[in-house]
């Protein structure tokens, strides 16, 4: 916890949002719609509220949009998003700055699930697809589901598996205690998309995590 007061859980910046993962995000955004191509600063700390001081620093000297304000029961989200990668950097700096953080101090992933579903039945797609915040689900793909603490974080493995392999982002949620993540494709494109998403998640520094809470 930084001399604030603020504990910075996870930070992940995004260096060039991929078709799927930046349409899914805009479909479910109370701001700014982010658009393919855009670089993307992810933040989410404890207590929750003190997004909105950190949100006005950034939004004060970048040049950068809101794209999530997000205040859940213990935590609190935020996302700046813009065209240029170096001022979407700065904002995140600034933001980081304003807390009192730096981004040794997130937390690193913890996996809680990461389950590969071959060969998926009719019936079960069809349930997937009546909550998915994506692409459908069809009968006889594979399906991949993750979950991960602090929740930020499901936006890194979203992005990289696409950057990876030619999946279909079936579901993404990325506030509250745990980030889950569904892609959808043939057994290849999966297995590529898994090792992208553990490459990710592996490469984040920060300090230990002990698991949800």
């Amino acid at each position: 916890m930084g001399a604030s007061g603020i504990e910075l859980r996870g930070a992940v910046f995004i260096d060039q949002m991929q078709p799927q993962f930046a349409a899914t995000v805009a479909t479910n955004s109370d701001g700014f719609f982010p658009v393919t191509g855009e670089s993307a600063f992810w933040l989410e700390v404890q207590p929750g509220i003190v997004i909105n001081r950190l949100m006005d620093a950034a939004l004060k000297a970048c040049d950068v949009k809101p794209g999530a304000l997000v205040t859940e029961r213990s935590y609190g989200t935020l996302e700046v998003h813009g065209p240029d990668q170096g001022m979407v950097r700065q904002a995140g700096e600034l933001i980081l700055k304003a807390a009192g953080v730096s981004l040794a101090d997130a937390l690193k992933p913890n996996l809680l699930t990461s389950e590969i579903i071959r060969k998926l039945s009719d019936h079960h797609a069809m349930m997937i697809n009546r909550t998915r915040a994506g692409m459908l689900v069809l009968g006889d793909d594979t399906l991949y589901t993750l979950e991960v603490n602090p929740a930020v974080y499901v936006t890194l493995a979203a992005n990289e598996a696409e950057k990876a392999a030619p999946i279909r982002l079936v579901g993404l949620g990325a506030e509250g205690a745990v980030g889950r993540l569904r892609l959808a494709g043939t057994d290849a494109e999966i297995d590529e998309a898994v090792k992208a998403v553990r490459r990710a998640l592996d490469g984040v520094g920060g300090r230990a995590n002990a698991g949800a809470n």
